[in-house]
């Protein structure tokens, strides 16, 4: 019989067993996949604020003197538009344009740069960034060192400015020179002291939702968690688990690898094309992707026009007008508490993606009316 893998955990595992976490398998990390309802979790970060652990999520520092350059060769977006404190979201691709892996790139400190990579693909995000190191003129020139005990939360909502300044109301030493957080916009990150331990708070965040997250060690992180929570009741803080942040980020429509991204499918397919430099010179899949800006599927967000049982990954699509095999399939679906429908995201052919376009959604055997609409669902005011 073959031994079941042991799962990881993240430094605020114990946290979350306080605070009655389901837990779940997610890449192989015990994490939460709510406390206590996703309603209610999803609407504290809408409302107030909602706090994330996510430090199960890859943290990997680029440093030296090419490390710039050599980034500018690993992903699609342009580093050298970065200056100290400043983060971009990227793409990393092989040689034929499909997606590795995306992420945030944050410029931390000069000749340092945090990628924050998806936990499914921290090892073959690894595996490929050192494969290309191996061969990169001015390997000597950079070090990559993977953050193994690295710790990290994110606090969204309309009040998580609030809680960051309670926290901590003293200046950056790097990064973003800001007198506090909260001076932060977004897109930066600043380097302070907490606890006097060093501490990375950036203006980012996964929901759609004005937020901040923190990266540090182990421990602050969970000195940091602990001080939130201290917060709790004056600014209505909930605890949010993986099921509310998979339906904020399809609410803003925010892509999933494994989802609306993988090996095979290219950004421009994804409607990420705005992530991609192809005039910064030379870079992985550049050449791939200069042959295939016309593309015969795009990514898409729908609505159902109905009531209906929620759309889910992997449910075919169709439209009136093809009777015999489906346009498309559903690639991220949910109920969504703010609009009260079904949505989802979908890949279908180009031909039928324009934004109105009336389509149906196979739902256990039935089809159900949908309708393409313009990104996202929900963005904030």
């Amino acid at each position: 019989m073959e031994a079941k893998t042991k799962l990881k955990r993240t430094p605020l595992y114990q946290k979350h067993i306080e605070l009655g976490g389901k837990m779940v398998d997610f890449a192989g990390w015990e994490m939460p996949v709510q406390y206590t309802t996703l309603l209610d979790e999803h609407l504290a970060v809408r409302n107030n604020v909602g706090i994330f652990d996510i430090s199960h999520m890859g943290q990997i520092i680029v440093s030296g003197a090419s490390a710039q350059k050599f980034l500018n060769y690993l992903l699609t977006n342009d580093v050298s538009k970065l200056n100290v404190g400043d983060a971009q979201y990227s793409l990393m691709c092989n040689e034929q344009g499909g997606v590795i892996d995306d992420l945030y790139v944050y410029y931390v400190e000069n000749n340092k740069y945090l990628l924050v990579i998806n936990a499914s693909r921290t090892d073959v995000d690894l595996s490929h960034i050192l494969y290309v190191l191996n061969s990169f003129s001015e390997k000597s020139r950079v070090c990559i060192d993977f953050l193994k005990n690295a710790g990290a939360i994110a606090i969204q909502g309309p009040k998580a400015v609030n809680v960051v300044q309670t926290i901590i109301n003293s200046p950056s030493t790097d990064g973003t020179m800001v007198n506090t957080p909260s001076n932060l916009r977004k897109n930066q990150i600043g380097k302070f002291q907490f606890n006097g331990e060093p501490i990375y708070i950036s203006r980012t965040g996964y929901t759609g939702e004005d937020g901040f997250e923190v990266f540090s060690s182990g421990k602050s992180i969970v000195e940091f968690w602990e001080q939130v929570f201290r917060e709790k009741e004056k600014f209505q803080i909930k605890p949010a688990g993986l099921g509310a942040r998979d339906t904020l980020r399809l609410e803003a429509c925010y892509p999933l690898y494994g989802n609306e991204l993988d090996e095979q499918t290219t950004p421009f397919e994804a409607g990420l094309k705005i992530f991609v430099s192809l005039d910064k010179g030379e870079f992985i899949g550049r050449d791939a992707l200069i042959k295939s800006t016309e593309v015969k599927r795009r990514c898409i967000a729908f609505k159902m026009l109905d009531k209906t049982p929620p759309p889910r990954h992997s449910y075919l699509v169709w439209i009136d007008s093809v009777k015999d095999k489906p346009i498309g399939t559903v690639t991220s679906g949910t109920h969504s508490p703010i609009l009260g429908l079904g949505i989802g995201m979908a890949y279908v052919l180009t031909e039928f993606s324009a934004i109105g376009t009336k389509i149906n959604i196979e739902i256990r055997g039935n089809k159900y009316p949908a309708e393409v609409v313009k990104k996202p669902f929900y963005k904030k005011s």
